[in-house]
């Protein structure tokens, strides 16, 4: 399936913005400190070492407890991960209605990779009830970004769909107005 390789290629692309490359236990401590005082940016990047094993003991529900905080704070990048991680069953139990929550969330706050990632669950009904024409809108906000790979999902979605289909789509593309971020 040329999709799977799609989110394949997409959670690498999170993963190298987010995870530092090799996080000493300096480096943890002070994204700790700093995340036990707020920070959005050192929630995420604590929550990233814990998921992969950077700096300390890979622990899947540590990291999901820092991404949640960041996340509530509507951070989209945690956002993004908190839903992969829902979606994968890591740190917590799988959950699509729970992936789907946290994957709308970034994606209505203009976030492309949230857009795609619920483009993609409209389109072979992952969390929710399959659906082509919000598969095609979300996958037309992101490709409006130049998002590649929803370029090319959108094109493969508009094959199975009407015109009248497709133009719809496009028109809830049109109206979409992204949440300002707190």
């Amino acid at each position: 399936m040329k999709t799977l390789g799609n989110l394949v290629a997409l959670a690498a692309m999170l993963l190298l913005a987010v995870c530092p490359q090799a996080a000493d236990k300096a480096q943890v401590e002070s994204y700790r400190k700093a995340a036990e005082q707020g920070s959005i940016f050192d929630q995420t990047m604590l929550a990233s070492c814990y998921e992969y094993g950077n700096g300390v003991t890979k622990d899947a529900t540590e990291a999901v407890k820092w991404y949640r905080k960041a996340a509530e704070k509507s951070s989209q990048t945690a956002q993004m991960l908190l839903g992969f991680c829902y979606k994968n069953g890591e740190g917590v139990a799988t959950n699509e209605v729970e992936a789907i929550k946290w994957f709308r969330k970034a994606a209505e706050h203009g976030d492309q990779s949230g857009q795609y990632m619920l483009g993609f669950c409209y389109q072979y009904g992952k969390g929710v009830q399959s659906n082509y024409v919000e598969a095609h809108k979300w996958f037309n906000l992101a490709a409006d970004q130049d998002y590649e790979i929803a370029k090319k999902t959108r094109a493969e979605v508009g094959q199975l769909m009407t015109k009248e289909q497709i133009a719809e789509a496009q028109r809830l593309a049109r109206e979409f107005k992204p949440q300002k971020t707190p």
